[in-house]
């Protein structure tokens, strides 16, 4: 119990300070940085029209997304076939390698622990509070910014959610628990994809994109994303290749749900299922 405790505190420590950055910005008349300006609702959007979703829609929206997300090869065009093909590429080309890195990395040891530690920040019981406490951080202080980060991230992580674990139903691959462990699909496990590193992705993507106009909220929210995805591989509880996957789904689904429901207009709220032609992501609107 302990352990998870520190892995909660230490999510909270370490993303505590996103709602106050996005807030500080630079004062126009003084160019004082510090000068922190009054709170607004978040910047115009292609999508975004001052209309605000709330926690009744998320029911709808999430069986939504899941037609959207679950479709997407079937709207792959000119603008999104480079990008499928590099994560089909990088799929292939890490399924191929990864027997020989199970075998190099160790069984035991200080990395070993490490990586089991970073890796707690991606959990259940970690990323789910560290998110709705950002939500009530956003309805005290009065920050839709922040309100809107949380709620979608939520939404997120329940699509992923649903999407990882009806892959691992279908795949049933091994984890790589020790270098003589077999990692074969369709043999009773539940590695593919990696569950903690779909959910990091999909949350950091709807963080940066909400706050977008400060580098330094994205350069923190991807940088914890890839530790947990990082440490899942040198922790051996994944292979490579499950890491590689369930991040690069978890982005895209972070965007998706972004993309969709950001402030939507009236229209969209009625016509969430029509498809767009660059579903699952890979191709934002500018």
């Amino acid at each position: 119990m302990s352990e998870r405790v520190s892995g909660i505190l230490l999510s909270c420590l370490l993303f505590a300070a996103l709602p106050c950055l996005a807030q500080d910005v630079q004062n126009p008349d003084t160019g004082d940085s510090k000068v922190q300006t009054a709170k607004t609702e978040n910047p115009p959007e292609p999508e975004a029209h001052g209309s605000r979703m709330e926690w009744r829609d998320l029911p709808r929206n999430l069986w939504h997304d899941q037609k959207g997300i679950v479709s997407g090869p079937l709207h792959i065009n000119k603008d999104n076939a480079k990008l499928w093909a590099l994560f089909g590429v990088g799929t292939a080309a890490l399924l191929a390698t990864d027997k020989s890195v199970s075998t190099r990395l160790p069984n035991e040891g200080s990395a070993k622990n490490a990586s089991k530690w970073a890796s707690r920040i991606g959990a259940n019981f970690s990323i789910y509070p560290l998110t709705t406490i950002f939500y009530f951080y956003g309805k005290a202080d009065n920050n839709p910014r922040a309100r809107d980060a949380a709620r979608l991230g939520i939404e997120a992580l329940a699509d992923a959610e649903i999407v990882v674990n009806g892959l691992k139903f279908i795949t049933q691959r091994g984890r790589p628990v020790s270098k003589d462990a077999s990692i074969a699909f369709f043999k009773g496990g539940d590695a593919f994809p990696s569950g903690h590193s779909i959910q990091a992705w999909a949350l950091a993507r709807v963080v940066s994109r909400e706050f977008s106009d400060n580098k330094f909220v994205p350069l923190l929210a991807y940088g914890l994303a890839t530790t947990v995805a990082v440490s899942r591989v040198a922790g051996r509880r994944h292979s490579p290749s499950d890491a590689f996957v369930g991040a690069s789904m978890g982005y895209f689904i972070g965007d998706y749900v972004y993309r969709h429901h950001h402030a939507p207009s009236e229209k969209s709220r009625v016509a969430l299922w029509v498809v767009d032609h660059v579903s699952f992501g890979f191709q934002p609107r500018p």
